[in-house]
């Protein structure tokens, strides 16, 4: 029997992205066994997938990974984050290991010169081709998410008069340069009034609750009152899901949701926007803005000042796009 040990440390989309890699290789070896080796925090996102049949967290204990990994006797290792950490892991094992080329110096060539050098690929078919060696092809679906039973989440279980089809507006990101402005957020929703449900972590109920006070519409607020499956579950069950570059988007492609995606600091050109969209999701970016991208991740801050990325978005574009597909 083949054991693989497929590596990703973080984050949440990242992670989200990698369920197409499991599954091919599930596919191709069902007999086989596949680890997944990811940092403690996220192991929540695999702990579901039938693909996987053991997840092994990383605590930032190497050591004890590495020694760990050892006993496991793999076969092959599949390397989709490619960093100091995993090249150590792999000099360890010593077994054959496949890994993604992240093209960092071509993802630094457009953030400081801005010269696009990356190829016109999603990051989900660049991590298949770590497969090619096995003769894996992409079979062309959605990702994989999956919820547990008990994270299936009603909203009718908060509000029982919330019994319409709604919209999911994802308010949070990790890094200030992805998110939704507040006044951004406000308008659009007003604009388009329609049914809301404000999805985001704890980091986001202050913003939340500042923006409830200006909607006129009809919205559920459940920011830092559900974890991160839970809001996968209200995703699941929405009309259609607007978001900025964050990890929710990509859980909402998994459920072949219409995104309205409105991208700031970061750009599609990395790789990382809505894998096998929805016939009607959209992209919204301030086109041929100088500074853009300033960051292949993100900041705390706009380094300008004036964070025209996602201050220049046409918010009356966005709402009459919305009021179009929630009308459909």
């Amino acid at each position: 029997m083949l054991k693989f040990l497929v590596i990703r440390f973080s984050s949440i989309g990242d992670i989200v992205l990698t369920s197409s890699v499991v599954r091919l290789l599930k596919a191709k070896f069902p007999n086989s066994e596949i680890h997944f080796l990811s940092k403690k925090q996220y192991s929540f996102l695999l702990a579901n997938n039938p693909n996987i049949n053991k997840v092994i967290e990383f605590d930032h204990n190497l050591k004890s990974i590495i020694n760990q990994t050892k006993a496991e006797n793999y076969d092959y290792l599949i390397d989709l984050h490619n960093n100091l950490r995993t090249r150590r892991i792999k000099n360890a094992l010593s077994i054959p290991d496949f890994t993604i080329d992240k093209l960092n110096f071509k993802k630094w060539l457009l953030v400081n010169l801005k010269i696009d050098k990356l190829p016109k690929k999603h990051i989900v078919e660049r991590y298949i081709d770590t497969l090619s060696v096995f003769d894996i092809k992409n079979d062309n679906k959605p990702l994989d998410y999956f919820i547990p039973e008990k994270d299936n989440f009603l909203l009718t279980d908060i509000d029982k008069a919330f019994n319409k089809p709604y919209i999911a507006f994802v308010l949070g990101a990790t890094y200030y340069t992805k998110q939704i402005p507040k006044e951004l957020a406000i308008e659009i929703m007003n604009k388009s009034g329609l049914n809301f449900v404000l999805l985001g972590g704890k980091e986001d109920v202050e913003k939340s609750i500042e923006i409830e006070k200006e909607l006129r519409i009809p919205f559920v607020n459940l920011c830092g009152k559900i974890n991160l499956n839970q809001s996968a579950s209200i995703i699941a069950q929405s009309k259609l899901v607007i978001s900025s570059d964050t990890g929710l988007m990509h859980i909402a492609s998994a459920f072949r949701k219409a995104i309205i995606s409105l991208w700031g600091n970061t750009v599609p050109q990395f790789g990382m926007s809505p894998y096998l969209p929805n016939k009607d999701s959209r992209i919204f970016e301030v086109a041929d803005l100088k500074c853009r991208p300033c960051s292949k991740i993100g900041f705390n801050k706009c380094p300008k000042k004036h964070f025209k990325c996602m201050n220049q978005l046409d918010a009356n574009e966005i709402a009459d796009y919305i009021k179009l597909i929630y009308l459909k």
